[in-house]
């Protein structure tokens, strides 16, 4: 990127008929390597360069993505014109919560840089574990995965802001592929880092223990469908709770849904007095992490539920102003071809007192979930799939059970939180979340194992 970078969008801007006007211009470096059992499927390395300008005029949004940098003054006359041609025939209000103009260069706060090692090096060590996988027994196939990108930003608005960011986004999974008869099971290790190269190294003892899981469930029964009391992993415990809770905590779809917002409502109790949900763009080394959003509102931590009450939601600077309260840092964008929406960070459960065995005492009847395939969710009512899950017997882990379904209300299931541990873990893997078409948006999530009392699980009825 050019040095006078903030010049350019500066007179550019200055262009600018809207009410406000910004601009985003990105230039990112990918490498892709993907194997399918004995095969190397993927190897790409690419380079991305474009940017986009959101323009907004009475109620109207413009918005004009571009892969050229040598005509950005037509790029804000064409964003201008479309905001005002919509503003025109909408005619409302729509303001945009004020916050204090920032310049800023934020460069890069890296331990290994991911894209700094060799592309031959990187090979050979997803190699290594592919045949590790593959040399397991009972294992059929496989499937690895590694990704990293790293990221120039720039950020500029009709409000005097520019902040410069460099950012660095690495992740992976090794995947397990065991099959039996008509049953095919699979178990992974995943890694995720915004900081260090290194997380990818040294996977060895997870990627065997993934492979052994794999195996182990195929001669796992099917669990008894019931109810139950189950204690979640952090994995799954920050699963469930980004997609069960954090979404609907996003303002700009909450401010839509009228019954929503009356049930998220600043002050209901939804959780004992040592619940605490939060979601932080300011704790790393996390792949949700980072100094500024995509509208140049510094990241902070935001707390949802505190001592059980709803305090909080998560903002845009537009959904923060229509609900009169403060922006939380929480507009992201996939990339440059969109523009930003009310996104998670890193999600969290605070932690508790509790110990682990503490937890399993006075279960004589349960299931213990260890992390999860993602879930379903509608409104309030969620559906996850366990990836790994034990009975509990008389306080004891016991056997191995698969086809482990948790299904139930979100509210009434933090009611039903009656334990939570003292061993909190921040959870960083490849994939990320999806909304408004703009998947896979870099997140992560944080928790201790938490116990829930009467927890709905389908499987094989008997």
């Amino acid at each position: 990127m050019k040095e006078d970078m903030r010049d350019l969008m500066g007179r550019a801007l200055r262009r600018s008929t809207a009410e406000y006007c910004e601009v985003r211009i990105e230039e990112t470096e990918e490498t892709s390597v993907r194997f399918r059992g004995k095969d190397i499927e993927l190897v790409a390395e690419n380079v991305s360069v474009g940017g986009n300008v959101r323009a907004l005029y009475k109620g109207g949004w413009g918005f004009v993505s571009f892969n050229r940098l040598d005509d950005l003054d037509r790029k804000v006359d064409e964003a201008c014109a479309q905001a005002r041609i919509l503003g025109e025939k909408l005619n409302k209000e729509i303001r945009l919560y004020p916050v204090d103009p920032v310049v800023d260069r934020v460069a890069g706060n890296f331990k290994r840089e991911a894209f700094a090692v060799p592309l031959k090096e990187k090979i050979k060590l997803l190699e290594g574990y592919n045949a590790l996988i593959l040399g397991s027994p009972e294992i059929t196939s496989s499937s690895v995965y590694y990704f990293d990108r790293h990221t120039h930003l720039h950020f500029a608005n009709s409000e005097g802001t520019y902040i410069y960011q460099e950012k660095m986004d690495v992740g992976g999974a090794l995947t397990a592929i065991a099959t039996k008869d008509k049953l095919t099971t699979q178990e992974s290790a995943r890694f995720g880092s915004n900081q260090d190269y290194e997380v990818a190294v040294g996977l060895e003892d997870e990627v065997r223990d993934a492979a052994k899981a794999a195996r182990e469930m195929l001669h796992a029964p099917v669990v008894e469908a019931g109810e139950y009391t189950v204690i979640l992993d952090p994995d799954m415990a920050g699963l469930f709770v980004h997609e069960a809770f954090g979404h609907l905590s996003e303002a700009d779809s909450l401010d839509e849904d009228e019954r929503m917002k009356e049930l998220l409502k600043i002050g209901t109790r939804y959780g004992s007095d040592e619940l605490d949900i939060y979601d932080s763009g300011v704790e790393g080394p996390n792949r949700g992490e980072s100094r500024y959003d995509d509208e140049g509102v510094p990241m902070q931590k935001t707390y949802l539920i505190k001592g059980g009450v709803v305090v909080g939601h998560l903002h845009s600077r537009e959904s923060a102003a229509k609900m009169n309260e403060r922006p939380t840092g929480n507009a992201r964008a996939i990339n440059y071809r969109f523009p930003p929406i009310v996104r998670m960070r890193t999600t969290c459960i605070a932690p508790g007192k509790a110990t682990f065995d503490e937890m399993l005492k006075g279960i004589s009847l349960g299931v213990y979930v260890r992390g999860g395939y993602g879930g379903q969710t509608n409104g309030e009512m969620f559906t996850f799939a366990a990836s790994r899950a034990y009975m509990i017997r008389n306080g004891s882990i016991a056997e191995m059970v698969r086809d482990v379904n948790l299904t139930g209300n979100v509210f009434t299931t933090l009611r039903n939180i009656d334990m939570i541990g003292n061993d909190f873990q921040f959870k960083n893997g490849p994939g990320g979340c999806g909304k408004g078409g703009q998947s896979p948006l870099p997140v992560a999530q944080g928790s201790p194992h938490i116990r829930i009392q009467k927890v709905v699980i389908g499987g094989e009825k008997k």
